[in-house]
């Protein structure tokens, strides 16, 4: 067995504990959110997707509001401190092109990057219930906002 130095032993195990307080994993963990077969209405529909986006981990470590604050609704912190846009008005800007890989994404294509990478999680499938109601309640965070704006100059 390999031991560790006193310093490098007690900075390891404080990086541990600010991951596992960062995670969450140090608390309950809440169980994964129930996405019905079945919804009433957009409203329905909208409410089954907050609540993946405040409550569920995919697997993971975070949800989607450990980093997107209060629902989306107002400026972020990755985990390395960085501070992200709200995601009001964020579904205006899809499809998008991106440059880097020379192809076009839709919100949902973003959705599954996001629970892949920032979560670490395993993303619904494009197309199921539970990613199409996910991306049902980031849109609603655009009522009201100008759509097309990526297509200017096209």
């Amino acid at each position: 067995m390999r031991r560790w130095g006193k310093g490098l032993g007690l900075a390891a195990l404080s990086l541990a504990v600010s991951a596992l307080a960062w995670s969450g994993i140090g608390e309950a963990a809440a169980p994964p959110v129930v996405v019905p077969a079945k919804v009433g209405s957009m409203a329905a529909a909208v409410k089954v997707g907050q609540d993946l986006y405040m409550h569920d981990r995919f697997g993971g470590m975070r949800t989607c509001n450990t980093c997107h604050t209060n629902g989306g609704r107002g400026p972020g912190k990755l985990p390395n401190g960085a501070t992200i846009p709200s995601l009001q008005g964020a579904a205006a800007a899809f499809p998008r092109f991106v440059p880097a890989t020379g192809r076009v994404i839709t919100l949902e294509q973003q959705l599954v990057k996001c629970i892949a990478g920032g979560i670490g999680g395993r993303p619904p499938a494009l197309g199921s219930v539970a990613l199409n109601d996910l991306a049902a309640y980031v849109t609603s965070l655009s009522k009201g906002a100008v759509m097309g704006s990526q297509f200017e100059g096209h």
